[in-house]
């Protein structure tokens, strides 16, 4: 057994079933950060104490017979924003650098009820406000396919150390990509859910409890290396906790098993107006006919009457209402309430536009990103797409749709471009269809190869 890049579900197995300890597992994971962290630089606030203790425990309760929970003695890691008891949460900023939370958030808290170890917090981008993840604290992350290329952001960190075998999976945050982007990047698989559907509670450090400005389009979701793993975890830190009132109290059912043949699957190679890698598109297509010759229904969408560049712009301006309110001290010339609410009826037309659209389909097949991992680069500098340069600041806009709209979204790796780098499509649904999303996902996965190592390790 290849205890690093085994699945959260095989090590969950194997453990329970006395084939390997939780002190194994979580060796083999020490073991591999130790081997490759110092050059790709994913994993920050190591600790090793901490998680020997809950392994040992973990092996001790099950040798007394206790029934384990789905993740006893797995071992993990979290995005270094989720507020957690006993350790630091910086979000990369150095106003935060000594920040240690009283008591885990509700996500954090689910996944150790469920028996998970943790082991470190993984690296961002400065106030996990760009897509590339470097800061003035624990410095760049490195993409574990080419160590000059980004991880991506704002999840880099997370994304990277489940691509080399660090962690069997991770937690991050989701405004605008940053989830999905980091693992189309870092070839391995990331859920962002229905916004309200997973609690933001404590999913970014409050030491002087004001408060929550971020209520829309942001999310929790879990990365790992294949689709179970994803459902697992989303099983578990889904739903109403008790903290966040804005979560919809949607059951959280078990992911179905789905037959190709009775899904309606719409693809997009692009967007109109919307830049994206030769590669990547061909990647899109070629997925889409072999979903088809399998028996899937398959076409090419006829995608929602929007300006999705303004659509982008609006969800701008609504994250920039919401920093806003988060200051201190207000502005001289505040944003006017009426102006909020007038955003929001905007992205109403927007929501109710794709609900529309996914009444005919059950999933729409697209790229994440307009590329695959780019040299690390200054932000905003320009983004090369096959030769010519493009914005830097529309690299995410495939992925932040989807912010804008509220609907699951997962990426998933579909291959290799030109230059041997992970290829990562799309894959959207309805607004509170996360289980059969990842079904149709799973369905999916063996056409696209699934993970595959970076080379080296």
């Amino acid at each position: 057994m290849d205890i690093a890049f085994s699945s959260t579900t095989e090590l969950a197995a194997a453990i329970r079933n006395r084939k390997i300890s939780a002190v194994e597992a979580l060796d083999a994971h020490l073991a591999q950060i130790n081997r490759h962290n110092a050059a790709i630089n994913a994993v920050i606030s190591l600790d090793s104490e901490g998680a020997y203790e809950c392994a040992e425990k973990a092996d001790a309760t099950l040798a007394r017979g206790a029934t384990p929970g789905p993740l006893h003695g797995v071992p993990f890691t979290l995005k270094d924003t989720h507020e957690t008891a006993g350790m630091k949460t910086t979000v990369g900023f150095p106003s935060f650098a000594d920040y240690v939370a009283s008591h885990d958030s509700p996500v954090v808290a689910r996944l150790k009820a469920a028996g998970g170890v943790l082991m470190a917090k993984t690296n961002v981008a400065t106030m996990l406000s760009d897509w590339q993840s470097n800061n003035l604290l624990f410095g760049r992350t490195g993409n574990p396919w080419d160590l000059e290329r980004t991880a991506g952001g704002s999840s880099g960190g997370a994304a990277a150390a489940a691509a080399a075998g660090m962690t069997p999976f991770d937690v991050g945050t989701d405004m605008q990509d940053s989830i999905r982007l980091p693992a189309a990047f870092c070839g391995v698989y990331g859920l962002k859910p229905t916004e309200h559907r997973v609690s933001l509670a404590g999913a970014f450090p409050d030491p002087g409890g004001a408060a929550r400005s971020v209520r829309l389009m942001s999310c929790l979701g879990p990365l790992a290396r294949g689709v179970d793993d994803l459902s697992l975890i989303y099983q578990i830190i889904a739903g109403p906790d008790g903290r966040d009132t804005d979560l919809a109290p949607v059951p959280v059912e078990t992911m179905p098993k789905l037959d190709l043949k009775a899904l309606r699957i719409a693809f997009a190679p692009s967007f109109a107006g919307f830049p994206v890698a030769g590669d990547i598109g061909a990647a899109v297509e070629t997925l889409a006919k072999q979903l088809q010759s399998v028996g899937a229904i398959v076409e090419e969408a006829n995608l929602p009457r929007l300006d999705l560049h303004d659509d982008l712009a609006q969800g701008g301006a609504l994250i920039g209402m919401m920093m806003e309110a988060a200051q201190p001290q207000p502005p001289e010339q505040p944003t006017p309430v009426s102006r909020w609410f007038e955003a929001l009826a905007r992205r109403d037309k927007s929501i109710l536009a794709w609900d529309q659209f996914f009444d005919s389909y059950d999933a729409l097949l697209c790229p994440v990103a307009m590329t695959t991992a780019f040299p690390h680069c200054e932000p905003g500098a320009p983004i090369k797409v096959d030769g010519k340069d493009q914005s830097y600041w529309i690299l995410p806009a495939y992925g932040a749709v989807f912010n804008y709209s509220g609907h699951p979204a997962l990426a998933m790796p579909c291959g290799e471009d030109r230059d041997g780098l992970p290829i990562g499509l799309q894959l959207v649904g309805k607004r509170w269809s996360e289980v059969r999303l990842l079904g149709i996902a799973a369905a999916i996965e063996p056409f696209t190869g699934g993970f595959r190592r970076p080379p080296g390790y």
